[in-house]
């Protein structure tokens, strides 16, 4: 008995899990007009703004090609110039060693010079000595001559040109005998 009631229960009352036909058709109507209002309105939207996102992504990428090879050309001018800064670095050393070289010449040049010229001031400063000291030494020969000869003699020898005369004479001898004795 409980058993048929459950029955005759179903049967008369509606199923809730199993909708109606009319709110089947009224729901698949309401679906088919979101469908048409996303479509007409929702979709236009959204296909623009992905457009507009991947033309900035495209733009963004064109212009980090861009960029990259604005820095890479950048990059070549400065490994240019840093090339050119080499050289010319190279270059100025070399000129610089040179200038060198040549100012250590010209300093050599000089102090050979001046090295010439101090010896040349010695020679002369020498001979003009030597001469000094070679006509301090006549006097004083000639006055030793006379006064040895005057010891030989035995006269006084005053006479002042026969004293320059037994002088130079006896200077004369004594020369030719110093020559013939390096001479020999």
């Amino acid at each position: 008995m409980v058993k048929t009631q459950i029955v005759l229960a179903q049967e008369a009352a509606p199923n809730p899990v199993i909708p109606h036909l009319s709110e089947l058709i009224l729901g698949l109507v309401a679906f088919l007009i979101l469908l048409w209002l996303l479509k007409k309105f929702a979709v236009p939207r959204f296909e623009k703004m992905y457009e507009e996102r991947t033309a900035a992504i495209e733009g963004g990428i064109a212009k980090a090609e861009k960029a990259q090879a604005e820095a890479e050309e950048a990059l070549a001018k400065y490994q240019a110039q840093l090339k050119d800064a080499y050289s010319e670095a190279a270059k100025i050393r070399d000129d610089a060693r040179l200038e060198a070289e040549r100012i250590k010449e010209e300093l050599r040049a000089e102090a050979q010079d001046e090295s010439a010229r101090i010896v040349a001031q010695g020679h002369a400063a020498l001979q003009a000595e030597k001469a000094q000291i070679v006509t301090e030494l006549r006097n004083e020969l000639g006055r030793n001559s006379i006064e040895l000869a005057s010891r030989i003699v035995g006269e006084h020898l005053e006479d002042e040109v026969r004293r320059r005369g037994t002088v130079d004479r006896f200077l004369t001898e004594l020369g030719s005998s110093a020559g013939n004795g390096a001479r020999k």
